[in-house]
């Protein structure tokens, strides 16, 4: 079990480090937003792991792979998804600075709702189904409860993915005092806003 383990936290931590769109809406949230927004996005796109990781062990996201109309519904809705939230993103990027107020940035239901779009974003993704219950047989001991261990393996990823986004954040939040101009926080936006908006392109032309 403690190979098992091991073995699983060097592939999930090696594939934490490949950037995607995790880490493309985390820093956006740290530069454009606030700590609290970035953390909350964070911990948003682990609760959604720990979900596919424990759904893959029950055997629910097997559907995904053995039913290609259930993996064609949650890519459609994924894709629109991502779609609507990169356009936000893009439409706010030519928004007023003045239009988005400190009080807004920071109220308690702004924060939930970035946890939200990290739940959203991670649990609408198809494709991390697939990639739990393509993993997760080869690192199944004998003996072991796989929900159990399905979950434990979940864990171990996440915690993985908190640790890197607190790099990113904290680096993020040093650099955010050279880089607070409006100009910055717009092309944060419309650069975050055209990844998601491609990563919804290439959800919706995707097959499992």
């Amino acid at each position: 079990m403690l190979d098992a383990l091991l073995s699983f936290a060097v592939v999930a931590g090696l594939l934490t480090l490949v950037p995607g769109l995790d880490t493309a809406l985390v820093l956006r949230a740290a530069l454009s937003r606030s700590r609290r927004h970035a953390f909350a996005t964070a911990i948003g796109i682990g609760c959604g792991t720990l979900v596919w990781g424990a759904a893959a062990a029950a055997g629910v996201s097997a559907l995904l792979t053995a039913s290609e109309l259930a993996y064609s519904v949650l890519r459609i809705v994924g894709a629109v998804y991502l779609g609507w939230m990169g356009f936000g993103m893009v439409r706010d990027a030519f928004r007023r600075r003045d239009a988005i107020s400190p009080v807004e940035m920071d109220d308690s239901r702004s924060v939930l709702g970035a946890w939200a779009r990290g739940v959203g974003t991670n649990l609408l993704n198809p494709k991390v189904g697939v990639f739990y219950i393509a993993m997760l047989p080869q690192f199944l001991p004998r003996g072991v409860s796989p929900l159990l261990m399905g979950c434990l393996l979940a864990l171990i990823h996440n915690i993985e993915g908190m640790l890197w986004f607190t790099v990113i954040i904290c680096a993020a939040t040093i650099a955010k005092k050279w880089l607070t101009s409006d100009s910055v926080r717009r092309a944060m936006d419309a650069s975050t806003g055209t990844v998601v908006l491609g990563f919804g392109v290439t959800l919706a032309t995707s097959r499992p």
